[in-house]
């Protein structure tokens, strides 16, 4: 398959699906701009059937995108979620959709099986967007980095990098003087969301982490980052601390501010468009070098933790 996809309609399949993550429906129906109301209704997700379900009509879609394809780790749950994004065709095996779409969606969030999905896709010459976090260990990392370096077209993001919320402070505190302290709340587990938090800050501060140390438990991390430019960067992932998730502090010299991501339709249309976006023109909407640096703070969390809250540096991690 030629890559990029360039100006022409793309077929997408939506690909896995796991306990706690409703994604393929949501993004489905991001994707292709439509849903089944009375099959939505019936979406075992509540907050997806609020956020979508408020969003104006013309709002959803994706021009040109389409998913096609559905498979899902269950068998009964594809057909539920193709009922509700109408998508027409429901597979047996995930690899029955190489020679039919233009591209994939791993929609997963367990980095320690996203090699093994990945690679029949891979193998095959296709794009591949995997779900966040692309992997939690190192060998993982290793190998997506190899893929990478022969040119294949995968990428993985967080939603959380595209809240409306953030946006305006990316790379742009400066009136708040030299950012000292950074706080995030995130919920669930660090090994899943710990990616929402990290990704939420990274764009405002930038690449330069020095190294991690977790000394939380499995059920509240509490994970402290240190940054090159003289910033504390402190990320509290605690398993029902729902309510008061997604909330980031920036600390500086001269000022600071509290902000709150709770747009999370427009940050997932943001993001899927930026998927398409590499897609069609090639260009990957984040070097490859950041979500490495990302991967590697979010294993040395896991690493920090299972070591009894050692401090793990990122040079460990080498090239």
């Amino acid at each position: 398959m030629t890559f990029p996809l360039g100006d022409g309609p793309i077929k997408l399949a939506m690909l896995g699906m796991v306990e706690g993550n409703g994604h393929p429906y949501s993004w489905s129906m991001i994707i292709n701009g439509r849903y089944d109301a009375d099959a939505l209704a019936k979406c075992p997700y509540p907050a997806i059937i609020d956020y979508v379900g408020k969003q104006p009509a013309d709002t959803l879609g994706i021009p040109g995108v389409e998913v096609t394809h559905v498979w899902t780790d269950d068998p009964a749950e594809a057909p539920q979620v193709a009922a509700v994004a109408q998508i027409a065709n429901v597979v047996a095996a995930p690899e029955d959709v190489i020679s039919e779409v233009d591209a994939v969606v791993i929609a997963t969030d367990k980095g320690f099986e996203h090699v093994e999905r990945a690679r029949p896709f891979v193998e095959a010459g296709l794009p591949v967007f995997v779900d966040k976090p692309l992997c939690d260990n190192r060998e993982d990392l290793a190998t997506f980095t190899r893929w990478i370096g022969a040119r294949r077209p995968i990428i993985s993001s967080s939603g959380m990098r595209f809240a409306k919320e953030f946006a305006p402070y990316h790379g742009a505190t400066h009136e708040f003087g030299a950012l000292r302290t950074v706080f995030v709340t995130m919920a669930k587990k660090w090994e899943t969301y710990g990616i929402h938090a990290l990704e939420s800050i990274y764009p405002i501060v930038g690449p330069g982490f020095v190294s991690v140390r977790n000394t939380g438990s499995s059920e509240r991390n509490v994970v402290h980052l240190k940054h090159s430019k003289g910033i504390d960067v402190v990320i509290t992932t605690t398993a029902d601390q729902i309510g008061g998730s997604g909330f980031v502090t920036l600390a500086g010299t001269h000022g600071g501010t509290t902000l709150r991501s709770l747009d999370t339709f427009t940050a997932f249309k943001a993001q899927l468009e930026s998927y398409v976006g590499f897609l069609r023109t090639g260009v990957p909407p984040v070097p490859f070098a950041q979500t490495k640096e990302l991967m590697q703070l979010l294993i040395a969390g896991i690493e920090s933790r299972e070591a009894g809250g050692t401090e793990i540096l990122l040079s460990t991690f080498g090239d």
